[in-house]
């Protein structure tokens, strides 16, 4: 029988709003929201990004309303 080696706690992911310190997450603001969408116009994950689940909330609210804006593209 194989035994499984212990993994570690695996390496958090930097808060990429914490980075661009950027307090409020607005829809206008295309170049902060760019980094949470794939290149075929998907919602990134929060595992991706490493957000809260509200900041998450909120990135994802404000891409909605920039694609309704025509501002972000819809994914393919």
């Amino acid at each position: 029988m194989i035994e499984r080696q212990p993994r570690g706690r695996a390496r958090r992911r930097p808060n990429l709003l914490q980075q661009h310190g950027v307090l409020d997450v607005d829809w206008k603001d295309i170049e902060v929201l760019r980094k949470f969408v794939s290149d075929r116009g998907k919602i990134r994950s929060r595992k991706v990004t490493g957000l809260t689940a509200q900041q998450q909330r909120e990135v994802a609210t404000a891409i909605r309303n920039a694609r309704e804006m025509a501002l972000l593209p819809y994914p393919k």
